[in-house]
Order: C-alpha cells, then sequence, then structure tokens
C-alpha cells in the first residue's frame, strides 16, 4: 500500500516547527506533500511562489505543492491516506480538533497530530515575520537556509 501524507498550512514563512513536523512525518507515509494553502484572505507576506521556493530548500526529499480551496478536496485529488497537523501544545489543539472533525465529516479523511519538538512550540510563523520586521535575529527560529530569503523581504 502506498501510503500519501499530506502536511498543509500556510508557511509563512516555514519554521523550525514546521521542518520538525515534515522530518516527523516522512517516516509515516511513503510520500509526503507538504501543501502550501493559498488563501489570500489570510494576507501573507510571502507569494505562493516565494513559500514553495523556502520549502524545497529545507526540505528537498518531500514533494511540494500548493492548493486553493478546501483541503479535503485536494487531499482526494491526491489520493491521500492522511492529513498531517502539528501541534505546539494545548492552544493548538481546540483548533485543530473542530477542523479534524469537519474534515472527516466532508470527505471520511483521518488526521496525525504530531507535537512539535519542545525547543520549537513557541513559534509561530506570525511571532518570526514580528522578529524580522525589527531586525532581531532569526537563527533559533527558521532554518539558516531561508534565513537571507526572509530579511530580504523585510527591507
Amino acid at each position: 500500500m502506498n501510503r500519501i501524507g499530506i502536511f498543509a498550512g500556510t508557511f509563512d514563512p516555514p519554521t523550525l516547527g514546521h521542518l520538525d513536523i515534515i522530518h516527523k512525518s516522512m517516516h509515516l507515509c511513503d510520500h509526503l506533500i507538504v501543501a502550501i494553502a493559498d488563501k489570500p484572505v489570510k494576507n501573507p507576506l510571502f507569494s505562493v511562489e516565494e513559500r514553495m521556493e523556502m520549502l524545497k530548500k529545507i526540505a528537498p526529499k518531500v514533494e511540494i505543492a500548493s492548493f486553493h480551496g478546501l483541503i479535503v478536496d485536494f487531499a482526494k485529488e491526491r489520493k491521500a491516506s492522511f492529513l498531517i497537523r502539528g501541534l505546539r501544545g494545548f492552544v493548538d489543539y481546540e483548533y485543530e480538533c473542530q477542523m479534524t472533525h469537519a474534515n472527516r465529516k466532508l470527505s471520511g479523511i483521518e488526521t496525525l497530530f504530531l507535537m512539535a519538538d519542545e525547543r520549537h512550540t513557541q513559534i509561530s510563523s506570525t511571532l518570526i515575520r514580528e522578529i524580522a520586521h525589527f531586525q532581531g535575529p532569526l537563527t533559533d527560529f527558521v532554518p539558516l537556509e531561508i534565513e537571507s530569503l526572509i530579511r530580504r523581504k523585510m527591507t
């Protein structure tokens, strides 16, 4: 059986927490798709293309794709076995449970929750954008390979 997992998010920008979940997910499926949500209503700082470029730099062994609309529709199209969601802590859990129940009702697809390493539990893309805006250090929050891309965007 070919188990296809999808780890979806906005990744605006990708963090060390995202990369941690990607590495953990690679061991759970035969093929991992990291799917970038194209949601203009979230006012992303980075374009879908820029986010794809960053993810390809930090996760070259997985498929990077983008989708517009519902993740369950993308999952059906790609014949996914399950969705993967990263949790930073209890605050994420309630929202993720709501999304999981809706996705299951809409399509029957299951969701696996993975906990981010404790070093990355307080990292969010929003926090990283704020630190970068004020020229703060990003070393402990984003992969080194993409730090310069983030800095360039902020200047």
